[in-house]
């Protein structure tokens, strides 16, 4: 348990593996969490990550994670929570019950990350908290109030997380993917999940001094 620890919470193919792949390569041992291990443990082991099973909707799910994860590898030193549950439709034709379930994955379960990820980095005074967040945190689309306010919520979180915990040494990130991510992308402008990756590692390694708590991230190409 003698390296440092990196957990992904939401992990599948895409801005999650990518991360985790970047962060196999500096030297983590890294945890990466779905709901699903059948198809999660083909991914794990091509990243060379240890897959845990979770359901993001249930925070008690979440802390058995940690537990898991701290029994392992060890306490994480970096947190990545990805998931978000969407449902498009009129207001008038929205399930409530199923609107409530997929706030609950994109808000309330990445409060629970937050808080278990702050009780093993508060005591050592250091650690990185990211979320995953979407163009929808920062202005709702028509037929999208669900995802709008599951992500306006996240964003809210992180915000206020990253003034609460930034004096005591944890870095708290907001990225807002603002744009169509490219899985194969194969020219120098798309919007790929290796070109994103590569922005959250450099938020990883900035210095304390000049700390960002928000970072949108979209292609050069984007247009709109």
């Amino acid at each position: 348990m003698s390296k440092r620890v990196a957990l992904i919470v939401g992990a599948g193919p895409g801005i999650s593996a990518a991360f985790a792949a970047s962060l196999v390569a500096e030297g983590y041992a890294v945890a990466v969490a779905a709901r699903d291990p059948a198809r999660l443990q083909p991914l794990a082991a091509s990243l060379g990550a240890t897959p845990f099973e979770v359901d993001a909707s249930q925070p008690d799910s979440i802390v058995r994670l940690f537990d898991a994860v701290d029994r392992t590898l060890g306490a994480p030193q970096v947190v990545l929570y990805n998931p978000s549950a969407r449902i498009r439709g009129d207001l008038l034709s929205l399930d409530i019950g199923a609107a409530a379930a997929a706030i609950q994955v994109t808000a309330i379960g990445a409060l629970a990350t937050a808080q278990e990820a702050a009780r093993r980095m508060l005591p050592l005074g250091s650690g990185s908290i990211f979320f995953t967040g979407a163009t929808a945190g920062l202005k709702g689309f028509a037929r999208s109030s669900v995802f709008a306010m599951g992500k306006f919520a996240l964003r809210g979180l992180a915000q206020s997380l990253a003034r609460e915990l930034g004096p005591a040494g944890i870095h708290v990130v907001h990225f807002v993917i603002d744009g169509g991510v490219v899985q194969q992308g194969t020219a120098p402008g798309d919007f790929t999940p290796q070109a994103i990756a590569r922005s959250y590692m450099a938020a990883l390694a900035q210095p304390r001094g000049a700390w960002s708590w928000e970072i949108e991230l979209r292609s050069h190409t984007e247009p709109f």
